[in-house]
């Protein structure tokens, strides 16, 4: 399997772990010029941007240190292109989770990091 047959794999067991855990998904993949979200979904009355990271094992870092300040910038900025396409106005609620799987152990961090309002 290459990378991004890889990534794949992992993005639909993590897909079935947060639905199984009531998170409702609405898109996949979301890709414009600002950058990718790989989930958005509904749970618990927010809005919510969900980042899938994979690392077969702890020797480069985990999964959750891969989404560091910059990636977490450019997920920000991804959202609000979302927000503002779909209308979704400020009073929605929104969180940003992390679901890092590690070998075989998935972990979903909820509101893993806060909105980063991007410089104008």
């Amino acid at each position: 399997m290459n990378k991004r047959e890889t990534g794949a794999d992992k993005e639909t067991l993590a897909a079935e772990y947060l639905t199984a855990r009531g998170m409702c998904l609405k898109e996949r993949n979301f890709r414009c010029r600002q950058g990718e979200i790989d989930m958005i979904g509904f749970h618990d009355g927010y809005l919510v941007f969900v980042e899938v990271k994979y690392r077969r094992t702890g020797e480069f870092g985990t999964a959750l240190e891969a989404v560091d300040a910059r990636k977490q910038r450019r997920i920000c900025r991804t959202a609000d292109y979302y927000r503002y396409l779909h209308r979704l106005g400020e009073d929605r609620p929104v969180r940003y989770d992390v679901v890092a799987v590690q070998g075989t152990e998935i972990r979903w961090i909820q509101n893993a990091f806060p909105h980063i309002y991007s410089r104008s």
